[in-house]
């Protein structure tokens, strides 16, 4: 029913491990193909191209849904629709910033103190033109196929690059002047199939699926049982995602008790809870956190 490009790069596997949790497994034959499947109903073909194209191809319709970031739907000026976020930068869940920099002993401090005909080397032109523009500073922008970094002094004069920390700029000698914008991963859907209710019906159900493994990251289930002399101090140590769920047992003395917590912390919290009275306690991984 639904067409699907991922990215190829550096969000590659970041999509991989998410599809897997959402138990949307993208099934290929090997790291190089560029082709694969989804074993769903919903998705019947399933594509890898860099994340720069796959705005274009989703608003031209050739795919109705793909993953990208934010940064580049802004390059393209796509016109798609955004199911919402499902990730961070390009490794990872941090969010990503596109910048402005120049060599750190520049007198520069903002895009405003750029003077005319200042040399700018970037991936992202366009972006990059328009800021320019926004902030009257006439400017001459060069396309960058990677190292942009490294054509500073004497190829350009500044760079606009993406970063996480902007420890990578600052080991080449850069400060980090404006924030041109911030990004995370987005799913992408064609406007065309997004207005058909069955696509959209699918794509609907994939969305939750995803939204539903990221939620689960980071948190575990506990549960444990507790007499009920003790169980005011054992939820004092719960940290829940909302009222913990506490049930009677068979003995009338005691009560199950379960609740999702985060992972971290979570090896001082359950010496905690066994100090308040808890017994029994079991630590579960979690797939999906549907709300």
């Amino acid at each position: 029913m639904l067409s699907l490009v991922l990215p190829k790069g550096s969000l590659e596997k970041q999509c991989l491990e998410l599809f897997d949790a959402a138990d949307l497994t993208v099934i290929r034959g090997g790291d190089r193909d560029y082709q694969a499947r989804v074993d769903d109903p919903r998705i019947d073909r399933v594509r890898f191209l860099r994340p720069q194209e796959i705005p274009t191809y989703v608003e031209q319709g050739i795919f109705d849904l793909g993953i990208s970031g934010h940064d580049w739907v802004t390059e393209t000026g796509a016109d798609v629709v955004s199911l919402g976020e499902i990730g961070g930068g390009r490794a990872g869940e941090a969010l990503v910033s596109v910048v402005l920099a120049v060599p750190k002993e520049s007198p520069w401090n903002s895009v405003k103190d750029l003077p005319a005909g200042v040399r700018i080397s970037t991936e992202m032109p366009e972006t990059t033109k328009r800021f320019l523009a926004e902030n009257g500073v006439d400017g001459r922008v060069f396309t960058s196929h990677g190292a942009t970094e490294a054509k500073i002094p004497d190829i350009v004069d500044a760079i606009v690059d993406l970063t996480e920390t902007g420890s990578s700029l600052r080991k080449a000698g850069l400060k980090i002047i404006d924030t041109l914008l911030t990004s995370r991963t987005q799913l992408l859907a064609n406007k065309q199939a997004y207005a058909d209710p069955a696509k959209r019906a699918a794509m609907d159900d994939i969305t939750l699926l995803l939204q539903g493994a990221l939620r689960a990251r980071g948190h575990v289930l506990l549960k444990l049982n507790v007499p009920d002399s003790g169980l005011q101090a054992v939820l004092a140590e719960l940290p829940a995602m909302s009222s913990p769920t506490v049930m009677p047992l068979a003995s009338g003395d005691m009560k199950a008790v379960e609740t999702v917590v985060p992972k971290k912390g979570v090896n001082t919290l359950i010496p905690a809870l066994k100090a308040a009275g808890a017994r029994d306690v079991l630590e579960l991984p979690i797939s999906k956190i549907v709300e």
